[in-house]
């Protein structure tokens, strides 16, 4: 997001990597380039659980040059603030609970409410891929109906990986498409709400292009 005097960069990430720091930093520098007087803030999400030191990092730095960056960790979020908003409903399961059954019912009962019925099936196509992250598939399935998913793009698009490379591995691969899915869901938000192309494209990563694709969509 851009503002007068200031952009926010957002990275979603399933797991930590040596390399994050690094790539933070070169695209402070990018946004810099582009925006020499604005103020960066950049945010890390990371989604699974885990012990690594590495989702604590917080800093890059290297003899001459030193950069800063805020990280969220999900299982550390309270479950109401990403039931607030349905572009963030996809990723409740993986809030902050010790029950992330119920959290996924809860949240699957708030998608099922949404006005248009296709934002609901990439929203629930969306969760079902993210929430393999803390439940099992056999759990996941008893909660989002078969009959919804089979109107997922999201979800077709994971059978088919499936078929062409086993089941496992589709899944597996999905859930970076499940990522996308949520990150469209809340571009497709930001339109709604009447937020600049241009905005849009620099908070998402998203091109221009694609968010007019979104639009005309709408």
């Amino acid at each position: 997001l851009e503002g007068e005097s200031e952009v926010l960069h957002i990275e979603l990430q399933t797991d930590p990597t040596k390399v994050m720091p690094m790539r933070l930093a070169d695209y402070r520098l990018r946004i810099h380039r582009k925006a020499p007087d604005k103020t960066i803030h950049q945010v890390v999400i990371y989604l699974r659980q885990t012990n690594s030191e590495q989702v604590y990092q917080e800093y890059f730095e290297i003899a001459g040059m030193y950069a800063e960056y805020r990280v969220i960790r999900i299982w550390e979020v309270p479950i109401a603030q990403l039931m607030q908003y349905s572009g963030l409903l996809p990723f409740a399961a993986l809030g902050q609970t010790d029950n992330p059954e119920q959290v996924l019912r809860d949240s699957v009962q708030a998608m099922s409410q949404l006005p248009a019925s296709n934002q609901q099936h990439e929203v629930l196509g969306a969760a079902y891929l993210l929430s393999g992250l803390v439940l099992d598939q056999a759990m996941i399935g008893k909660i989002i109906r078969r009959d919804v998913m089979r109107e997922s793009v999201t979800y077709q698009a994971v059978l088919d990986e499936g078929r062409e490379e086993g089941l496992q591995l589709g899944i597996k691969e999905g859930r970076q498409v499940g990522i996308e899915e949520a990150r469209r869901s809340i571009v497709i938000n930001l339109l709604r709400e009447g937020a600049s192309i241009d905005l849009i494209a620099k908070a998402s990563g998203m091109s221009i292009d694609e968010i007019n694709q979104l639009q005309d969509s709408l």
